[in-house]
Order: C-alpha cells, then sequence, then structure tokens
C-alpha cells in the first residue's frame, strides 16, 4: 500500500490535534513523560512491529485517548478525521463514568466483539503499557499491582489474538520479560 500526501497530512494533523489535546497531561511514570508520547508509540508500535498500514487505524491510535482522557468530543473527531476513525477511538474508550473495576471488566469482555482496527490499537496499547510497566512504572505502584496489571492485560489480548502475528508475538515476548524481571525482583526483595 502508498501512502499519498493526503494520507500524511491526517497523520501529521493528527498527531498535533493529539499533542494539544494532551498538552498538560502527563504519564503517571517516574519521569511524569509527556502524556503524547504514549499515543504516538502506539501508532509506531503499530507501523514498525505490526507493519499496519491502514490509515483509519494509524491516526486512530494516535487519537486513542482523546475523548476518554480530555475534553474532546466525538464531533470534532468526525468532522476533522472522519466516521471510521471516530468509530474506532470510540470502540477503545473507555466509559469514564464507570467504576475503575468495571471499565477493566469490561475491556475483558468486549474485547473478541472488537473490530479489526480496534483490536490492533488494543494490540499496540498494552505493548505500550507494558513496556511503561517495566522500564519506568508508576512510582506509587507496588510490585503486586504490576504483576496484576500484566495478568489483566493478558485477558484483554486474549480477546484480540488471531489479529496480528507479529503484534501479538512482540505482546508475549514482552510479557514474558516483564514478568521475569519483576519475579525477579520479588525474589530479591524477599530474600534480603
Amino acid at each position: 500500500m502508498t501512502f499519498d500526501e493526503k494520507d500524511l497530512s491526517l497523520i501529521i494533523e493528527a498527531t498535533r490535534f493529539a499533542a494539544e489535546k494532551h498538552a498538560n497531561q502527563r504519564r503517571r511514570n517516574k519521569e511524569a513523560s509527556p502524556y503524547i508520547n504514549h499515543p504516538i508509540t502506539v501508532a509506531e508500535i503499530l507501523w514498525q512491529i505490526g507493519h499496519v498500514r491502514d490509515i483509519s487505524v494509524l491516526v486512530a491510535a494516535i487519537l486513542h485517548d482523546t475523548i476518554e482522557d480530555t475534553e474532546t468530543t466525538p464531533e470534532e473527531i468526525e468532522q476533522l478525521f472522519g466516521p471510521k476513525v471516530l468509530s474506532l477511538v470510540q470502540e477503545v474508550s473507555d466509559d469514564k463514568s464507570k467504576p475503575k473495576m468495571e471499565r477493566k471488566r469490561l475491556q475483558i469482555e468486549n474485547a473478541p466483539h472488537k473490530s479489526p482496527g480496534a483490536k490492533l490499537i488494543k494490540l499496540g496499547d498494552k505493548i505500550s503499557n507494558i513496556h511503561d510497566i517495566t522500564d519506568s512504572p508508576p512510582a506509587s505502584w507496588s510490585l503486586q499491582r504490576k504483576l496484576d496489571y500484566l495478568d489483566w492485560t493478558e485477558k484483554v489480548i486474549a480477546g484480540v489474538r488471531g489479529t496480528n502475528a507479529a503484534l501479538e508475538a512482540h505482546y508475549d515476548q514482552l510479557l514474558n520479560e516483564a514478568r521475569a524481571e519483576l519475579l525477579a525482583e520479588r525474589h530479591q526483595n524477599g530474600h534480603k
């Protein structure tokens, strides 16, 4: 698939839009890195590892947290990026009016019923998050909370399997490495 100037313009516009929407947000990692790094990383994972070339999926990956975590309206997304991108963003957005544990349960329950594009974004999102949990976790997270998070992602990803072999293999490798690292940390801390 080849990309034209219109496609590249859409990606640049989505990146600018997401950067503006997430401008005052920070990740919960120790460095409190700019939030925009995360959606850009998700799109990069889809492009580099998953070889995803669907422009709507890549744009939606960049925008995937705007409705959930900012004041962005569905109408804004649809007007600027079209109904397909809006549909993908809405599919991967949690309803923040629900309690956190309910949102997590729904992600597991609903994962198998997502569109192929939304499943790709879920894979990229969880890969990015696992990377962050091991390389730069939230300072307040206990070792058990990190392990629980990994277990939860595994349940979500079980529902999207069969979507992209390269992303799934990368997720599996990253999950195994993260678990090994955290369990080694637990063992080390338990024997001091």
